[in-house]
């Protein structure tokens, strides 16, 4: 009963650092690259479809993605996605290519993007916590329904809160390769 709780805990706490992870690959560090714009989603004859599926994002230097849409209509929709989107990007269009440059970040966009990095890493770390709040609850009903002893209860405890110093620990490595990459001019 009580391994069952500390797998699932395990799940749920690597999914919230995975999550993390994610969101801060979409986060800009002033070079090119194609996390930037996966989660876009082009109008594709009525259905929303992610850029991916209609065309081809590529990193052409340092500051720059190339965007080629598979047919030529979708030009029009993936460039309203591009300017709708909060990247906050202005495409430039030639023929059947989009190109977007990125501008290079200032030392204030820097600080706004670590703040932002640290407030979502304080966010992952509130739903590990709560994860661990939530494992721990049901070994004590285990307990109080007699399905456990008090040293398997005591053990299950401490386990789970190593999972979560784990975790936590897994948090911060990431704040701090993001911060890394944000500072690198």
């Amino acid at each position: 009963m009580i391994n069952d709780i500390k797998k699932d805990t395990q799940t749920r706490m690597i999914k919230c650092v995975d999550t993390f992870k994610n969101d801060m690959s979409k986060l800009r560090t002033g070079r090119a690259t194609t996390a930037i714009v996966d989660h876009l989603k082009v109008n594709y004859y009525g259905s929303d479809m992610p850029l991916s599926q209609v065309a081809t994002v590529s990193v052409t230097d340092a500051r720059t993605l190339t965007i080629t849409p598979w047919e030529k209509p979708m030009v029009a929709a993936v460039e309203k996605a591009i300017l709708v989107s909060d990247l906050g990007l202005t495409p430039n269009t030639s023929g059947q290519v989009i190109r977007i440059n990125l501008p290079p970040l200032t030392e204030e966009r820097r600080k706004d993007l670590i703040k932002h990095v640290h407030a979502e890493a304080e966010n992952a770390k509130i739903a590990i916590r709560n994860v661990r709040r939530d494992a721990i609850q049901h070994i004590k009903e285990l307990l109080k329904d007699k399905k456990a002893t008090e040293d398997e209860t005591r053990r299950g405890e401490e386990d789970i809160q190593k999972l979560t110093d784990k975790f936590v620990k897994d948090t911060d490595d990431a704040v701090k390769t993001k911060e890394q990459e944000l500072l690198a001019v």
